[in-house]
């Protein structure tokens, strides 16, 4: 008995200290169909699901992305969702404080959203500073994948900027 309130206890300490990234993550995601709070409530129960079975083979941060980008991402898959796009107003209070955010971060945000879901993903956790072999780790992708499809990925947010 104790042992398990032992493991309830960490998790839930685990989603408070990260519970930023995962509403990050989801609102990437999020449309009409799969809102915000169904995403986020999808990704805390594959991670209870899975925190048993965590091996330590990468850290808990890399873990929570992986995590919660697979359930985001097979979640639109699943139900042959195509994600559409968010007004930014709708986004502010979970990505930026409104008051720190600037019109060319508004306008970078804004043209994320027209990537695909893979290109999002990565987009993200580059914006994250996370390493290539991180984002390699969460993704599922080879380093040498991550760096081409990141390539490709700002280079079509410039080509979206100068339109």
């Amino acid at each position: 008995m104790d042992r398990e309130r032992d493991m309830e206890m960490a998790f839930l300490q685990m989603i408070r200290d990260n519970e930023r990234v995962i509403y990050k993550v989801c609102s990437f995601y999020i449309s009409d169909e799969y809102p915000l709070a169904d995403l986020y409530q999808e990704v805390i129960c594959n991670l209870w699901s899975g925190f048993l079975n965590f091996r330590n083979e990468c850290s808990f941060s890399t873990w929570i992305y992986r995590i919660a980008l697979n359930t985001c991402i097979s979640g639109l898959r699943k139900e042959l969702r195509v994600p559409q796009k968010v007004s930014l107003s709708a986004l502010e209070e979970i990505l930026i404080e409104p008051e720190n955010m600037e019109e060319e971060i508004r306008e970078m945000y804004s043209l994320i959203y027209q990537l695909t879901t893979m290109e999002r993903a990565i987009i993200l956790l580059y914006l994250e500073n996370k390493p290539y072999q991180e984002i390699a780790d969460i993704t599922g992708l080879t380093v040498s994948n991550v760096a081409t499809k990141l390539k490709r990925s700002k280079e079509k947010l410039r080509k979206m900027s100068n339109r």
